[in-house]
């Protein structure tokens, strides 16, 4: 069993002030579409925010809205929340700003994920902290961090045993890697839309 959690946060300057979890994508909102995704894989889907009102009307009762406990720490603080929360041992945690999620890449990372921390997806530049599969129990090395008011993935990843689903690996399964692509700007939002509608043009990709 799987919970999934979405980080939303609030608004982004570099997005006009806009909240990313609600921009339009295909025929929904981004928060919309990535729930959906979810709910292939998951048993449980949760959003962590520190502003709920404005999503409420786009989240349906069966996922779980909560706020961050700890605030001032950006997606450490979601991930706390969210871990804290869950209801099943394994998460998969992605930012609100992934269009692209893959059901695909994290049903292989939680089948590799028994004995381990996390499984996170990797290439040449490094690992990606967002999409990947965490167990419940990193909870309490992001306490320890929270309480040093430390906000630091990479020294999360520091203090955890992680292990890699690399690019090639996903290749080799048929599963594109653009699941780790984040919206940033208003250029990358235009991106997104016409790489969605270029997918949906051939639906049988993963």
């Amino acid at each position: 069993m799987l919970t999934g959690i979405i980080l939303a946060g609030g608004q982004n300057r570099r997005m006009g002030g806009h909240a990313k979890a609600l921009l339009p994508f295909g025929e929904s909102t981004l928060i919309q579409h990535q729930i959906g995704r979810m709910r292939e894989i998951c048993s449980e889907v949760m959003v962590v925010t520190n502003e709920p009102r404005p999503l409420l009307a786009y989240v349906d009762r069966s996922v779980r809205v909560i706020t961050d406990y700890v605030t001032g720490l950006g997606p450490l603080g979601g991930m706390h929340a969210g871990l804290s929360l869950a209801r099943n041992q394994k998460a998969w945690i992605v930012g609100c700003d992934m269009p692209f999620l893959s059901p695909e890449a994290a049903k292989l990372m939680l089948e590799r994920s028994e004995g381990v921390d996390a499984v996170l997806p990797a290439d040449v530049s490094g690992p990606y902290p967002l999409h990947g599969v965490y167990d419940t129990g990193c909870v309490r090395v992001i306490a320890e961090l929270a309480e040093r008011r430390e906000s630091s993935l990479f020294r999360m990843l520091a203090m955890i045993d992680w292990i890699s689903l690399t690019k090639q690996e996903c290749e080799k399964h048929g599963i594109p890697f653009d699941f780790v692509f984040e919206i940033n700007t208003p250029e990358d939002h235009r991106k997104a839309q016409e790489m969605w509608a270029e997918k949906m043009r051939y639906p049988t990709r993963p």
